[in-house]
């Protein structure tokens, strides 16, 4: 019988110890807080604070650990999804957290708020969140060993990751992240073993599929039959949810919206007269179809395809080009989220005959319309635009993530790439 080895060295059990404390979320949440909510606490108020404290000081102190406590939970959840960059959310992400009870605070509350503690308690989050994610970032890279079986072995020309090719049942010496393996395949018994060794070692192993979702954010339309339908189900309680928030954002942001779109509605009739809406077919929830409204970026009199061909096409007017840049053409988008024919994060919608041509050339595609589409999506702040077959099958990929790993973290990333979308144009024809 082969042997199966791990690490024979206790000095590597150690270190394996240390590196596991230096990452463990939780270790770093109460670091955080006692660097970013008690030290400048005991500073500004000095070491009798929990004697001397009034409604005053404890309502800055118990916001600031909220908010705190939210930005980095919210970071922490976040940075686990596809190709997401931690540093970079700290700012946006402690910008919020700290916004949102503040303002709830001095608009419903009478006790008034030091000021100046909470201001001192945003920065040092932001600059925790951004500084500690930015060395580990750069100092700590992920490495799996591969067993030398199945579709594993393919997953090595992914660069984010220091890969170990394993070539025997074993890992004398080398420290790894995880073990990835091909589970559906035959192994043979001594790397079922090596498998079973690696797991009360407390050594994680990945299914080969499942890694590449994770390193890719797609979900392989070759391996939906091993996902499986009943996989790609959507948590239907947060649709439930998703609904109602739909609806208080939409109705949060008319104010900022609805001049936006009086101003759009007046420069395409100064530019190209009436009509000022395109309206169309599209194909949504469960297979409905359904009118989307959007700004009016295209001469009408001019025909073409049924989809935008390039950056050039000439049947787009001079705001057109701008709108759609910005992505402001698909603002009045937001009466079909109210109607409930859309949502604010989903796939997007496909006309009524491309999703007919897609259908008969692209496996599974209704299956994206199990949830309802969206004005903006995780393939489009991936992938960009897409039309040919070739591309939609990508997109289709992410669409089919978005689906198996819906979640208001994945949500919250999307909204999040949407407004660097909207900053730089991304994608857009």
């Amino acid at each position: 019988m082969a042997t199966v080895t791990i690490i024979s060295q206790g000095q590597g059990r150690q270190s394996r110890f240390v590196k596991r404390m230096l990452h463990n979320g939780k270790l770093q949440l109460w670091m955080g807080l006692a660097f970013t909510v008690l030290l400048p606490t005991l500073v500004s108020q000095g070491s009798h604070f929990w004697e001397t404290a009034g409604p005053t000081q404890w309502l800055t102190f118990l916001l600031t650990a909220l908010a705190y406590w939210w930005s980095i939970t919210t970071v922490q959840r976040m940075s686990r999804l596809p190709g997401v960059c931690a540093y970079l959310l700290s700012i946006p992400v402690a910008s919020v957290c700290f916004a949102i009870p503040y303002v709830v605070v001095v608009t419903v509350s009478e006790t008034r708020m030091l000021n100046e503690l909470y201001l001192a308690g945003y920065f040092l989050t932001m600059l925790y969140g951004s500084i500690g994610y930015w060395i580990g970032r750069h100092y700590r890279v992920l490495k799996l060993a591969v067993v030398p079986f199945g579709k594993a072995p393919s997953l090595c020309q992914n660069q984010r990751v220091e890969w170990y090719r394993l070539g025997t049942p074993a890992l004398e010496g080398v420290e790894v992240d995880g073990v990835v393996a091909d589970l559906y395949d035959d192994l043979p018994p001594e790397w079922e073993r090596f498998l079973a060794d690696c797991t009360l070692r407390r050594i994680p192993v990945y299914h080969s599929t499942t890694t590449y979702e994770w390193l890719t954010g797609r979900v392989q339309l070759g391996h939906l039959y091993e996902n499986r339908y009943g996989s790609l189900r959507p948590d239907e309680g947060y649709e439930v949810f998703k609904r109602y928030l739909d609806l208080l954002i939409v109705l949060a942001t008319l104010p900022l919206t609805l001049p936006l779109m009086a101003v759009t509605a007046i420069a395409i009739l100064l530019d190209s007269g009436s009509p000022v809406l395109f309206t169309q077919q599209r194909m949504g929830f469960q297979c409905r179809p359904f009118t989307v409204y959007k700004f009016r970026s295209m001469f009408t009199e001019r025909q073409g395809s049924g989809y935008t061909e390039d950056r050039k096409d000439p049947r787009i007017t001079r705001v057109g080009k701008f709108i759609r840049k910005y992505r402001i053409d698909e603002l009045p988008q937001l009466y079909n989220v109210l109607k409930g024919d859309m949502s604010l994060i989903g796939p997007r919608p496909e006309s009524m005959e491309l999703a007919n041509w897609y259908q008969k050339d692209v496996p599974f595609f209704h299956y994206r319309h199990v949830v309802r589409p969206g004005i903006s999506g995780w393939a489009q702040v991936e992938q960009g635009y897409a039309a040919e077959v070739a591309g939609m099958n990508l997109k289709l990929e992410y669409d089919f993530y978005y689906i198996k790993n819906i979640s208001i973290w994945l949500d919250l990333l999307i909204l999040l790439r949407t407004i660097r979308t909207v900053l730089t144009g991304f994608g857009s024809r």
